[in-house]
């Protein structure tokens, strides 16, 4: 049996309950151009998914990532998802992002209107569902 790829991604969310995405860049070489998505990404093979988490996010955002707990893992056709929280109130201003087109704070009836990549639709509409409990 293959194992499955294994991805990690993280929501970061605010005070003002809205959660950040970033815009993927528009080529068409590349998976989802153009779509919103969660920051992340593949778990390398001598890595566990929290070491990945922390070396994605210094990569694609530059910042030190800590104090994040393990949301869930989600079993795509795909891969294998590890899905971090983070509440944090991020200036998106000054933040540099390494790759995609720019990043934003969206809130749940933002985040409902649009497609994002990778099937994270459900993780993030999830995410608000058990917040709310």
């Amino acid at each position: 049996m293959s194992m499955k790829n294994k991805g990690c991604s993280i929501i970061f969310f605010n005070d003002h309950d809205q959660v950040l995405l970033f815009l993927r860049d528009n080529i068409s070489s590349i998976p989802y151009p153009n779509m919103w998505d969660l920051l992340g990404g593949h778990v390398e093979k001598n890595e566990t998914p929290e070491q990945c988490i922390i070396r994605e996010i210094k990569e694609e955002i530059d910042i030190e990532l800590k104090n994040f707990q393990q949301y869930k893992i989600v079993d795509f056709d795909d891969r294998q998802e590890y899905v971090f929280l983070k509440k944090v109130n991020l200036d998106i201003n000054k933040l540099e992002l390494t790759e995609g087109q720019q990043l934003k704070w969206f809130t749940r009836d933002k985040i409902k209107q649009l497609h994002l990549a990778c099937g994270f639709d459900k993780v993030v509409r999830n995410f608000f569902k058990d917040k709310i409990k």
